[in-house]
């Protein structure tokens, strides 16, 4: 066997999400290798793998028939294959499995790894690959995934011989779980699936220098705690690391504990929860005005599991001038890398809350803090408190009567069931599911964070449907988002995986339409979607020019196609879509396409320039600098 991996992985903890392994046994048979591969996929856990055959990977499709413990899903098309096993890792916490043929099957496969390996996803792609004999001769179908995953996954391998399917197979499962969660790729030669070898389990690992670190350092905890003792504006910058550490718990209690504001990055919604009064919202390029201002005054920002990331922080060098920074995460590798931290943590954040909690309730640190420091937290909530009420989120219904797009993403949050899981794509849509959908518990939201990828939303809500039956899963997409990756609704069908899907229809790219608008002198350059370049560029809602009818294109692939253009429909139409949970449900709303999503900065530009709404910069004159 030959090993690719990109780099020594890095050290990282977490318990293992592969799933519920069966018990090891220690009986050896002979077998193909590619029955070996199929029993390793058993013994790991993994009961849902989304993908489709071809030549190279199809020596593993036959023992797969045999299993009654691995489920296969038949997408469509390989990125579907690849988002899907996305949703259903973030929805359940354990390792998703995606799977395709070589050359063009693995290829397709790259934008959902890369998506995986940004929002750090466990995730393990198998991928089939030529003969041993043919590769690097540009035989058909050949291409060096291996090669060209190098830089977006945590580890890979290329695997000829037979042998070693089991020992990959249950280090892949391993790499991606642990530590910071991400994709795992094992690329199989066809004559290490047809070879003839010997199952056994557990395998022996080896993994020299994969080893997690899930402690922080004490003195560093004391020292966070110091900090956090004597800030005047301190902020917690909580990101997706809470979630993937499953440490919302300790996050409420230590916000309870400190009285310290609460900030949640999009990939961290539902981390803490959005009623509770400490939560200020978002923060960000479309943050509400209070997250982004508070971080932008702060004196202190501890970050949770969170990157600095350009969408946070706007132009870095003027990101939060006045604060102090204690940086805790599992990734060495982000500490510093954009932002230096005063107080680096490098540790599994649900530990270093816990300990925070800890040194911030002795004595000691009790003592530290003074008789004054409640005092100085309340000047500080009561600033924070005067941009709430000032700046809210808020939006303005169409004076035509038309549908209003954050109107209706409301309105499926507050009529959804309990603990729905949502879906969204990228763009317009998007960001107001994240201001206007309800997030009180972690794994509830589902998107494309780091890679922005457009099309996620569907394949993503059959994986997270596939995995959580018993939830109800709502994709809030865009008729750009939707029309790439729409052929899943037709494998959702006929696996019995009842999605809802909600349309934000607006004819239109919006959040590029929204960048023309701003920034191009309403230039609408080739970001009309509902009709051709000699229709009119504004066609009124409903009008036959929309191309194609999104509810006669649901109900050819099995679904049920809804339309909804009336405001005074929206909540009848929405509670039809609820009520249906034999079959996917489609429902194409037509919506106001000169909505925009506000607040804003404007990329490249500083947190200090954010706009609460066009042309609103809000006044912090009052703000103690």
């Amino acid at each position: 066997m030959t090993e690719q991996a990109t780099g020594a992985p890095k050290p990282q903890p977490r318990a293992p999400r592969s799933g519920a392994p069966q018990q090891p046994t220690a009986t050896i048979e002979h077998v193909t290798g590619a029955q070996s591969l199929i029993r390793s996929l058993e013994a790991v856990g993994a009961d849902t793998v989304f993908g489709i055959p071809g030549g190279a990977i199809l020596p593993a499709y036959d023992p797969m028939m045999d299993s009654t413990a691995v489920r296969h899903i038949l997408v469509r098309h390989e990125q579907g294959a690849g988002h899907a096993a996305t949703g259903y890792a973030q929805a359940t916490g354990k390792v998703g499995v995606c799977m395709a043929t070589s050359g063009p099957g693995a290829t397709n496969l790259v934008t959902p790894i890369a998506d995986a390996h940004m929002d750090s996803v466990p995730l393990v792609a198998i991928t089939g690959q030529v003969a041993s004999r043919t590769i690097g001769t540009d035989a058909f179908q050949e291409a060096d995934i291996c090669g060209i995953t190098l830089p977006v996954t945590k580890h890979n391998f290329l695997v000829t011989d037979p042998a070693d399917i089991p020992r990959v197979i249950a280090e892949a499962f391993h790499i991606a779980s642990t530590g910071r969660p991400g994709p795992v790729l094992v690329d199989i030669a066809k004559d290490a699936l047809t070879g003839s070898t010997t199952f056994s389990w557990p395998p022996t690992q080896d993994l020299p220098g994969y080893r997690p670190v899930s402690r922080p350092h004490a003195k560093q905890i004391r020292e966070a705690a110091r900090l956090i003792a004597e800030a005047r504006r301190p902020v917690f910058y909580v990101g997706g690391g809470v979630i993937k550490s499953g440490a919302s718990a300790e996050l409420l209690a230590l916000a309870e504990l400190t009285g310290v504001p609460v900030t949640t990055t999009l990939m961290a919604l539902g981390s803490f929860p959005d009623s509770h009064p400490q939560h200020l919202g978002m923060p960000g390029m479309h943050g509400s005005v209070a997250a982004v201002t508070a971080l932008q005054k702060a004196d202190l920002i501890v970050a949770l599991g969170a990157r600095f990331d350009d969408r946070v922080t706007g132009r870095i060098d003027s990101f939060a001038p006045f604060a102090k920074v204690v940086h805790a995460d599992i990734d060495p590798a982000e500490i510093g890398k954009n932002r230096v931290a005063d107080v680096p943590i490098v540790g599994d954040v649900k530990e270093v809350m816990a300990d925070l909690a800890a040194a911030l309730s002795g004595e000691e640190a009790a003592a530290s803090r003074g008789p004054e420091a409640a005092e100085r937290y309340a000047a500080w909530w009561r600033q924070l408190d005067r941009w709430r009420e000032t700046y809210p989120l808020g939006y303005d219904l169409p004076e035509d009567g038309t549908l209003s797009p954050q109107q209706v993403i409301e309105r499926i949050g507050q009529l959804a069931p309990a603990n729905t899981i949502f879906t969204a794509g990228v763009g317009q849509h998007q960001m107001w599911a994240a201001h206007y959908l309800p997030f009180e518990r972690p794994g509830t939201w589902l998107n494309s964070g780091g890679l922005g990828t457009m099309g996620y939303s569907v394949p993503a809500a059959m994986g997270a449907k596939a995995g959580r039956p018993d939830a109800t899963v709502w994709a809030i997409d865009g008729d750009g988002c939707f029309q790439m990756t729409n052929q899943e609704l037709v494998t959702a069908a006929l696996n019995n995986i009842p999605i809802k899907v909600a349309i934000i229809n607006n004819g239109a790219l919006g959040m590029v339409r929204q960048w023309q608008t701003l920034f191009y002198n309403q230039r609408y350059s080739n970001t009309v979607l509902h009709s051709g370049p000699d229709a009119p560029a504004t066609p009124a809602a409903g009008a036959g020019t929309r191309v194609p009818d999104f509810v006669k294109l649901a109900d050819a692939m099995g679904c049920v196609g809804l339309r909804c253009e009336d405001p005074a429909q929206l909540d009848a139409v929405i509670e039809k879509a609820n009520a249906i949970n034999d079959r996917p449900v489609v429902v194409d709303f037509i919506v106001h396409e000169d909505a925009m999503v506000w607040p804003m900065v404007a990329a490249g530009t500083s947190n200090d320039e954010v706009m609460a709404a066009r042309g609103v910069r809000p006044d912090f004159s009052d703000a103690d600098d």
